[in-house]
């Protein structure tokens, strides 16, 4: 026997119709997903492997980013550091002017106070400096005694920061403000009337002014090195998250256009299949038309 089997118990026609759209809806029901959530792959369901790999670059993006925020913190702190080295350096050109001046055993009386009073002014500005680098309620350059100094500097200690998302890190030292404050307060020689000539010796190579005024010089360049370490770390970090998403995109972003396009094919399918089930559904009744 050929042909299709005429029959009320099994109807081929809406069988293969009604397959038909379940494919068709099935593959509606996917692109629609796309499209709506922007992604090929937006669960394990729909590429397990593919989904696994976009889970460790989030992973790997989530750290960097986290890292690059935490290393935004240390910009700040070292901002404040460099800043008040700088303004304690600047000064110390002045305050060894001064010193110069009461080193020459000519400056006498009325006019020696003067000067000792205007380095004592100067000193307190070089303390109000390296007390104010704070940041975030940190300091790397604080350390005074007193309690209302260590009120206002902030927790003093070196600091270690994560600098990539794997633990990776780079340590920060420190630089004593208070030792170095000391080191440079002379108040008996400032004060006293014929100390003309130990002042001087000061000012020599290897005289204690000049070699506070070279620490200065070379924490400087510490903490400059330390900031375009961090910036430099930072704008990697950014390189690699960007690189991360670019791979990331090309692995799991889906292709908005081919999908709208498959879209509208698919819904006319839809269409036509869903019609197509209702006239091969219709084909057993015709059957009644062969009886009288």
């Amino acid at each position: 026997m050929s042909g299709v089997l005429n029959s009320v118990n099994t109807n081929y026609g809406a069988m293969v119709a009604l397959q038909s759209l379940n494919t068709t809806s099935m593959q509606l029901t996917n692109v629609q997903n796309q499209v709506s959530t922007g992604y090929r792959v937006s669960s394990a369901v729909d590429d397990g492997a593919a989904f696994a790999v976009a889970q460790w670059v989030r992973a790997n993006v989530a750290g960097l980013t986290s890292a690059n925020q935490q290393l935004g913190n240390v910009q700040g702190l070292l901002g404040v550091t460099t800043s008040a080295l700088t303004s304690v350096s600047n000064l110390m050109q002045n305050m060894q002017g001064v010193l110069v001046k009461l080193s020459d055993q000519t400056v006498t009386g009325t006019q020696r106070s003067q000067y000792a009073a205007q380095y004592s002014s100067m000193l307190q500005n070089v303390q109000t400096y390296v007390v104010n680098a704070t940041y975030n309620g940190r300091t790397l350059i604080g350390n005074f005694s007193s309690a209302s100094l260590k009120a206002q500097e902030g927790q003093f200690g070196s600091l270690t920061t994560i600098v990539n998302g794997q633990g990776g890190t780079y340590g920060i030292k420190t630089f004593s403000g208070s030792v170095f404050y000391n080191a440079i307060t002379f108040s008996a020689l400032v004060g006293s009337s014929t100390a003309a000539v130990s002042l001087s010796k000061l000012l020599t190579a290897g005289g204690t002014f000049t070699t506070q005024l070279n620490s200065i010089g070379t924490q400087l360049n510490t903490y400059g090195n330390a900031t375009n370490f961090v910036t430099n770390q930072v704008t990697y970090n950014s390189n690699i998250i960007n690189a991360l998403n670019s791979g990331l995109g090309a692995l799991v972003d889906a292709n908005m256009a081919q999908e709208s396009a498959s879209l509208q094919s698919l819904q006319i399918k839809q269409q036509l299949g869903t019609s197509a089930l209702s006239i091969a559904d219709q084909a057993p009744s015709m059957l009644l038309k062969l009886f009288p």
